[in-house]
């Protein structure tokens, strides 16, 4: 079988002088890609870069391939852009791994998703919705509760979450959010700070998915209030020890993984997906999910996670194509 792979590379478009510095964070490195291919190729398939944009319609177009291993995150900042490569996809009959355009589109927007999932049961952090042109003088400070976070509602990778992002009192918000509008051109959210312990959930399958692992994140400083930001990520070994199973209750564990598997279904994620949540006195809430994890055969969390759960790279490469070729009924 013919397999493409989508994606966009890492520093492949010259960046703006005034591009923030996690403008690419999201994309990925030729390693990354290489890793992907050689998995698909070690199970038989051949393999064709597809890439993104322009490039990605033509290839497509000219040569389409049996299958797409999708991993396009998208260029820009419109919060539809991940759903862009799926819905060529679907137009042109082409079976994908992973979600279809809808709901790429409703977990970018991390407003929209957490109000899916409050709707489903799942607790949210309290929060409000920072439009472009609003004044702010216009935020409603006594409706809030600090402290928050302020970041960009239609982003992933943690971009624009820094150390910088918690708010501890009204006064300072206005600097923080003239900051982070100056290099994130889009809606923000100010989110309740959920003190307690930070999780993430990896999910395969369809239906009811399956637990791949819960990974607790543990400051290795906790002097101050943690925040998983980008600065932690990027230099994680230092910041941060991993629990994969977490030392936690295991009822808290149980709410953890009910409350990841009805955020999953909720949002109509396909084969794989990544929920992160907060555990505040037992009670997990959710703060987003990714349905394009990151696949970073070393540094990604879901890989991370993979790998303290006993299953190699090949294996978890593998799981999603084949949760997607079942799902399209190709076995």
């Amino acid at each position: 079988m013919k397999i493409g792979i989508t994606f966009n590379l890492k520093g492949s478009t010259p960046r703006a002088a005034n591009a923030p510095d996690d403008a690419d964070e999201e994309f990925d490195s030729p390693q990354t890609i290489e890793a992907i291919a050689s998995v698909l190729r070690g199970l038989g398939h051949a393999v064709v870069l597809l890439g993104d944009g322009r490039a990605f319609l033509d290839k497509v177009l000219a040569e389409p391939p049996d299958f797409v291993f999708n991993f396009a995150e998208g260029q820009g900042i419109s919060r539809s852009r991940e759903a862009r490569v799926p819905a060529v996809l679907d137009l042109l009959g082409i079976p994908y791994t992973g979600s279809d355009p809808f709901t790429l589109a409703v977990t970018l927007d991390k407003d929209c998703a957490k109000k899916l999932v409050a709707l489903a049961g799942v607790a949210v952090p309290h929060s409000f919705l920072l439009e472009p042109d609003m004044p702010t003088a216009n935020i409603p400070t006594a409706a809030l509760k600090f402290p928050l976070i302020v970041k960009p509602a239609w982003e992933g990778s943690s971009k624009g979450i820094r150390a910088t992002s918690l708010v501890t009192q009204a006064s300072a918000l206005p600097n923080v959010v003239e900051s982070l509008r100056r290099d994130h051109a889009q809606t923000l959210l100010l989110e309740e700070y959920i003190e307690g312990d930070e999780l993430t959930v990896g999910l395969y399958g369809n239906g009811v998915p399956n637990i791949l692992g819960i990974l607790r994140v543990v400051p290795n400083c906790a002097t101050e209030p943690f925040i998983y930001s980008l600065e932690v990520k990027r230099g994680y070994r230092q910041h941060v020890t991993f629990q994969c199973p977490p030392l936690l209750p295991p009822a808290v564990l149980d709410r953890v993984a009910d409350a990841a598997r009805t955020s999953f279904r909720a949002l109509g994620c396909r084969d794989i997906a990544r929920v992160d949540f907060r555990v505040r006195d037992g009670v997990p809430f959710f703060l987003e999910v990714n349905p394009l994890p990151g696949l970073n055969p070393v540094d990604s969390d879901l890989v991370i996670m993979a790998r303290l759960m006993g299953w190699s790279y090949e294996r978890l490469v593998a799981q999603i194509v084949h949760e997607a070729r079942k799902r399209c009924g190709m076995h």
